[in-house]
């Protein structure tokens, strides 16, 4: 892992499209700014977990379907 100290206002680039900037330092957390080309997908970590498991249950197709369209394929 990449560790930078940045502060308020500063900026850490990212290849040749990405812009990371401190845009504030709380007692509870800090504020960043993210600017992404649209074709580069920006997440934070929980949401990028639920999408990728969306996805997963999405390309598995559940047992009880398989089954359930073996038979409807049997009784037509």
């Amino acid at each position: 892992m990449l560790v930078f100290t940045r502060r308020r206002g500063e900026t850490i680039m990212i290849g040749e499209g990405i812009e990371v900037q401190v845009l504030r330092i709380g007692r509870d957390g800090v504020r960043l700014g993210i600017l992404a080309p649209p074709s580069v997908p920006v997440h934070r970590q929980e949401v990028y977990a639920q999408i990728r498991d969306a996805n997963r249950s999405a390309a598995n197709p559940l047992p009880d379907l398989d089954a359930l369209a073996r038979r409807l394929r049997r009784s037509g």
